[in-house]
């Protein structure tokens, strides 16, 4: 029975009906007087000097300024890691794409017409586009000062020559994904603006506003004080965010123009504007005893980053610390490395290199099985993470462990629906497992911190200050819930202040799945504080000599053994006023994890990690290659849910992301060009492609988290592509190795087979 009063209730969105009547405001429904349009002129060429005329455009009419590189105010650099961007490229270009000038005018029409007039001569340098031909010693260099391998993981345990030589059966194999993009619905869009009093206002939907500023202030030159960032409603964002796009371009514009600016990206530029995925390419080797238990793996893991390094080292850490799976390996070593190219630059998305690496260890587990005469449920219920288990860093799992239970639901659910093969039907049945792991947060010893503030207001209610974007996720309706179980209030009694970041402090990023751990302890420490100062202030207004016996109740205090005396909150607030003071509590979390040894990975890189199993039905047209998913069974770790619909709507909306993964998305990245930079190109899941998404919420509270509560945004895509690429080995015995698996890839893996097996 759920002892809780709004934790575990479905209390419905808070932006749901201004989303739903069309009435919540993205940065391109704003408008101000006096307002101007910047538009941005990209770099054609991969990899090549340049140099640029801009007086032709500068005298178009309706022209007001064009930007370039002498007209940023500071650094002319930013980046999440390295600063390692240009605001506007300088001397060369190291991808298409490059930003080169931002050319502000009267209308959007005019700036665009106005940029074709600006001549850019290039002299072409030699370009990389492969990720191997770059660590090259004799390879171009994208970055003079710095090498083209930017970071190289490594994890070492055991004796990985002695695991493979005591292994019964090894099994080794390479695998691909390519770039994949984030598709946010909402197109970048910003707007730019200057107070009376000259605080610089940039509007731009965002993951983290207050790195925003920081940026933005280190690039014009202004404290971040007089800067103020607005996030106003995100579209999506899944990591696409994090990167800076058009917030610098549009500050300076404003600074010299004293004027409102904005602008707003089409389809195609967005599709430049932001980072990809990266594209990992995985060789994977595994080996197990005559029981299936797994004595040793090795794994070489080489990701694009593109240009730019934007989060690559963070991104090729967490690929290289998750490929070995959820599962006890006494011998491992693990090489990962982050590459620079002259392809678009890859960053954050959802899962973080750990949506990658399950393409490779979960097949490989299918793999072993088939060839141990194992069922695939059986092999990995041998080796899976438990209690106590030692992960590859050495990391010790204390508890919240749960995925035996996420796999028992599965196979309990699916084995209710009945599923008989045809084999004499050019269509073939098949149905795939895969169970995963992720870990929490920024990790290896980052200084993860959250603040929240919580504050009486006048009226009795309270405003909740916290830096918790909201991107989609829902943090905007469960952080006012987290409050209001501590406090005894209902949720709509909570004003949450998180749009301005004048008005609340950094609590970090909302990416890394980050916000509901790291954050929601935040929240609930500084609601506690919160409840002890009311407490105090109640103690002297009854004029009692104690805060113990004391209980809240709909915003009244009360004492238990005398209800008589009473004080609610609104007349706590009056009397605070009367002494011209604010009640107000301010905590801060951290979450903790340590370093890992350089040379062995020895550490304990994040916590708490978090797990699931899925199950999934395809169908497999073997005339035309092209894969249907028919149903999905998912089984989700949440610690404990704060809100199930919110997860169950995680649930399906990262089964259907990685549905697009998996079968559809490809940029195809051409020699630093995006081909599939338009919607009509790049495909991506349809309502008629979505299969029946049943989905399971597995509870077991962790103790480090609020109420026991895991993050789930990024961990609920991680299992799908590996699950939907077993299921198609099942229903066609073919087994595909590089992802998406479009029709013409399916169909060439079919007929190859077919090939191979006549000349056997």
């Amino acid at each position: 029975m759920n002892k809780f009063k709004t934790i575990g209730k479905s209390v419905v969105r808070r932006d749901a009906k201004d989303k739903l009547r069309g009435r919540a405001l993205y940065p391109q429904d704003i408008y101000m007087e006096d307002m101007v349009f910047g538009y941005t002129l990209r770099s054609t060429k991969a990899h090549a000097k340049f140099k640029m005329d801009i007086s032709e455009a500068e005298k178009y009419e309706g022209v007001l300024t064009i930007l370039v590189a002498k007209d940023v105010l500071s650094h002319n650099s930013h980046g999440v890691v390295f600063k390692d961007h240009e605001v506007f490229c300088s001397k060369k270009v190291r991808r298409i794409g490059d930003p080169l000038a931002f050319i502000v005018a009267s209308t959007d029409e005019i700036a665009r017409e106005a940029a074709k007039y600006i001549k850019v001569e290039y002299e072409e340098l030699p370009a990389v586009f492969d990720p191997y031909e770059a660590m090259k010693k004799d390879a171009p260099r994208v970055h003079d000062d710095k090498d083209n391998l930017i970071y190289h993981y490594k994890c070492n345990r055991g004796d990985i020559k002695k695991g493979f030589e005591e292994s019964f059966i090894v099994v080794e194999n390479e695998y691909k994904t390519n770039f994949a993009d984030h598709v946010f619905l909402q197109v970048e869009s910003g707007l730019s603006y200057l107070e009376e009093d000259g605080t610089l206002v940039v509007i731009a939907s965002s993951q983290y506003p207050h790195f925003d500023r920081l940026e933005v202030s280190d690039a014009i030159g202004i404290e971040e004080e007089k800067i103020k960032i607005i996030n106003p409603v995100v579209g999506g964002a899944f990591g696409g965010r994090e990167d800076i796009t058009l917030q610098i371009h549009l500050a300076l514009a404003t600074l010299k123009l004293k004027r409102p600016v904005k602008a707003t990206f089409t389809r195609e530029e967005s599709f430049y504007a932001h980072s990809k995925r990266h594209p990992i390419t995985m060789k994977v080797k595994s080996g197990v005893d005559k029981n299936g238990k797994l004595l040793a793996f090795e794994a070489e893991i080489v990701g694009d980053t593109g240009a730019y390094a934007s989060w690559a080292i963070n991104v090729m850490r967490k690929a290289g610390i998750h490929v070995t799976g959820p599962y006890f390996i006494p011998n491992v070593k693990v090489d990962s490395y982050a590459v620079y190219t002259n392809n678009p630059f890859s960053g954050a998305m959802r899962g973080f290199g750990a949506t990658q690496v399950p393409v490779a260890y979960e097949q490989q587990m299918d793999i072993l099985a088939e060839k141990l005469g194992l069922s695939p449920e059986e092999i990995r219920r041998r080796n899976m993470y438990r209690n106590e288990s030692i992960t590859a860093n050495g990391q010790v799992l204390v508890e919240s462990v749960p995925l035996d239970e996420c796999l028992d639901k599965v196979e309990e659910e699916m084995s209710k629906k009945e599923f008989v093969k045809d084999e004499n039907s050019s269509i073939k049945k098949g149905r795939g497992l895969a169970i995963s792991w992720y870990g929490t947060g920024y990790g290896n010893g980052f200084p993860d911190v959250s603040v929240a503030t919580v504050e009486l207001r006048d009226d009795g209610n309270i405003n909740l200050r916290v830096g918790a974007a909201e991107v989609g996720q829902g943090a905007r309706t469960i952080m006012p819930q987290l409050c209001a179980e501590v406090v005894g209030v209902n949720p709509l009694n909570v004003n949450m202040i998180s749009f301005d970041t004048s008005t609340f402090e950094d609590s970090g990023t909302a990416a890394a799945t980050r916000q509901t751990y790291n954050t929601g302890n935040a929240v609930k420490l500084a609601s506690e504080s919160f409840v002890k100062r009311i407490f105090e202030v109640a103690r002297d207004i009854l004029g009692l000599n104690s805060t113990v016996g004391f209980f809240i109740e709909e915003g009244v205090v009360s004492l238990k053994m005398l209800p008589s005396k009473k004080v609610s909150f609104k007349e706590i607030a009056e009397y605070m006023n009367e002494k011209n003071e604010i009640l107000s509590a301010r905590e801060t979390f951290t979450a903790q994890t340590c370093q890992m040894n350089p040379e062995t990975g020895e550490g304990a890189p994040y916590w708490p990690y978090t797990f699931n199993a899925f199950t999934t039905e395809v169908e497999v047209d073997t005339s035309t290659g092209r894969v249907e998913v028919k149903e999905a069974w998912c089984a989700q770790d949440v610690g404990r849910a704060i809100n199930p619909k919110l997860c169950e709507g995680q649930i399906e909306g990262g089964y259907v992301m990685g549905l697009g993964y998996t079968l559809y998305e490809d940029l195809n990245v051409k020699k630093g060009a995006i081909k599939n930079n338009k919607f009509a190109k790049y495909i991506i899941p349809t309502s008629m492609d979505i299969p029946k998404i049943n989905s399971y919420l597995i509870e077991d509270p962790e103790n480090t988290a609020p109420y026991g509560a895991k993050g789930i945004g990024e961990p609920v895509m991680v299992p799908v592509a590996p699950a939907i690429l077993n299921a198609i080995y099942d229903a066609i015995g073919v087994r595909i190795y590089i992802i998406p698996a479009t029709p013409d890839i399916v169909l060439k893996a079919i007929k190859d087979a077919e090939k191979n097996n006549n000349n056997n």
